[in-house]
């Protein structure tokens, strides 16, 4: 057993040189995804003789739901006391967007980038949607038209402040 700590320890040094990784604590984060997955998975089965088909318009509506989800969950000033623990305001990042530094160590610090990360946060609210279809369609459809008609009303409004702009020369 000693050499195989021995060994992660070598490689998480090789890995991360003098930068803070904590590769430990995203292995954890890792686990969890996929425990949690796995779950969803079995649980789906036992509930459901057949697993739902995802057409287009539910991947479409999947698809914008995700991008808007992750989007409010990391970068949403409204949701910044979930993030609060983890991170530490740095300004702003966009319209109606703010800016985040990732603080703590290990876990603190693997949990705070998960967040802040849209891209990262896609995964999960993705995987949630999909589980979603499988355990509550209905619901999870009119969630996912919610968040699709947000994000259509943000883009209309980043339209109306160009079109703003544009007529004052």
């Amino acid at each position: 057993m000693s050499t195989v700590v021995d060994t992660a320890r070598r490689q998480k040094d090789e890995y991360a040189g003098d930068a803070d990784r904590p590769l430990g604590s995203y292995l954890g984060t890792l686990a969890v995804y996929g425990l949690t997955t796995a779950a969803m998975v079995l649980a789906g089965r036992r509930l459901r003789d057949q697993t739902p088909s995802i057409g287009l318009s539910d991947l479409a509506l999947m698809t914008v739901t995700t991008h808007k989800l992750s989007r409010l969950i990391a970068k949403d000033p409204v949701t910044s006391p979930l993030r609060a623990p983890f991170t530490r305001y740095s300004g702003t990042s966009g319209p109606a967007e703010v800016a985040e530094d990732v603080r703590g160590r290990g876990i603190r610090h693997a949990v705070g980038e998960l967040i802040t990360c849209p891209f990262c946060t896609a995964q999960w609210v993705a995987t949630a949607y999909t589980a979603g279809l499988v355990f509550a369609p209905h619901a999870t459809r009119l969630a996912g038209a919610t968040m699709t008609a947000v994000a259509g009303s943000d883009w209309l409004q980043h339209a109306y402040a160009r079109l703003q702009q544009s007529a004052k020369g």
